[in-house]
């Protein structure tokens, strides 16, 4: 398979956007192909008719229309809405510091998900995001360069490690830690929070906690003298701020105790190391929740790749909404809910989907290259149901009264899940 994880360069080069798609005159096309003749040549007539009455002489958004067509002119099986189901990092402002930036997706710009939020962030090399501790649980990956991270537990034992492009981490809620970037650029990441209203400005910062704690008090707590709490008092945060590189790992470990005051608890995880949990002709999934990583109790996740014209199959989620993170390629997604709404919506990188809880849905790859995702839960398990699984597993009686299909076309259907399905 290619490199899930491009090289920054590829993640935001303009071209990513240029990948053709298929027409929604294709799509049309598929859902009516079991119609009669004369019931098509309706359709086709309707079609046109929809064509002239669709046309805009006026202004028009032109590069937003060719990006995502899917959303201004839907296919006829859309119907319906239930809200917005995509968002984008790259329309939301970065704020910048000294030494990298960050910028989010929360329920603010995409209020249909509550349960999640994502936080895209860069810093520089030797530049730390300041010490910090959250009230929700941090998941994330590594998507370019090299970091050393560090997360305390509540007894004083603590984990210190160094992750590069691919790696996870989970810092659970109220747990101390910092990042900083190493040689030779530093590190971009994602990080995603168990709450859908999350915003990184509303961390609990160190120099905070120091600029707001009177210092006779700081004094009193640290055993410091006046100068000394005079000097480590800042009118503003850092947040986010160059430094020096560290030393090696192996010498920061023993700096602070070594084994004696090493955590019992692994805070990282090696994505790529692990054999894809399925793997067909159209691609690939790793799944990675508490049952391989078992410090991630609330955060679920799938790295999903699909090759050109590949399908992530038919299926919903009975445990959790789906929140995805778009890393290449383009593809397109339709979700159906009940009362039969449905809505269609095209993805490129950088892009946000989001899924609710037991909605139908897939994404096709729709572009020249592999199509990477991040599928993403609030669940200590990924579960899925698969609609080809599904319909294999009734009596075909029973399938047959449904879907009006002969025994030869229900035996055609996948009878397992497959999860990733070729073009």
């Amino acid at each position: 398979m290619s490199d899930p994880i491009s090289e920054k360069e590829t993640m935001e080069s303009p071209s990513r956007r240029s990948f053709i798609g298929i027409s929604s005159a294709a799509l049309a096309t598929a859902a009516f192909s079991g119609l009669t003749a004369s019931a098509q040549q309706t359709q086709d007539t309707r079609s046109a008719e929809k064509g002239i009455s669709a046309s805009d002489p006026g202004q028009e958004n032109k590069p937003l229309l060719d990006e995502n067509p899917e959303s201004n002119m839907p296919p006829p099986t859309d119907h319906g809405d239930f809200g917005p189901i995509w968002y984008s990092f790259d329309l939301v402002h970065k704020r910048v510091q000294d030494g990298g930036w960050t910028h989010e997706v929360n329920s603010i710009v995409l209020p249909t998900s509550k349960d999640l939020a994502g936080v895209n962030m860069r810093i520089t090399a030797g530049s730390f995001r300041e010490l910090h501790w959250h009230t929700a649980d941090e998941w994330a990956i590594m998507l370019y360069g090299n970091a050393r991270v560090t997360v305390m537990n509540p007894d004083g034992s603590m984990f210190i490690d160094d992750v590069g492009k691919g790696d996870l981490w989970l810092f659970p809620a109220g747990f101390p830690h910092s990042i900083q970037g190493l040689g030779p650029d530093g590190c971009e990441f994602l990080l995603v929070f168990d709450q859908g209203d999350f915003s990184e400005d509303g961390t609990f910062l160190l120099s905070e906690t120091i600029a707001h704690t009177p210092r006779n008090i700081l004094a009193k707590n640290f055993g410091l003298n006046k100068d000394s709490i005079d000097r480590i008092v800042r009118k503003e945060s850092l947040y986010i701020f160059p430094a020096d590189l560290p030393l090696s790992l192996a010498r920061d470990k023993a700096a602070i105790g070594g084994p004696r005051v090493a955590s019992p608890i692994q805070y990282t995880f090696k994505l790529f190391d692990m054999t894809p949990t399925r793997k067909t002709l159209g691609g690939e999934v790793r799944i990675v929740d508490s049952r391989n990583f078992p410090v991630s109790k609330n955060i679920a996740a799938a790295l999903v790749t699909l090759k050109p014209g590949a399908l992530r199959e038919l299926h919903w989620h009975p445990n959790a909404s789906e929140w995805q993170f778009w890393l290449a390629g383009k593809g397109r997604m339709t979700v159906v809910m009940n009362e039969g709404k449905a809505r269609t919506m095209d993805f490129n990188a950088n892009d946000v989907g989001f899924v609710p809880r037991v909605a139908t849905h897939y994404i096709e790859n729709t572009g020249k290259t592999d199509v990477v995702f991040l599928e993403m839960f609030k669940a200590d398990r990924f579960v899925d149901v698969s609609l080809n699984n599904w319909l294999r597993r009734l009596p075909p009686e029973a399938v047959r009264a449904h879907l009006n299909l002969t025994a030869e076309q229900i035996e055609k259907i996948p009878a397992d899940k497959e999860l990733v399905i070729a073009g």
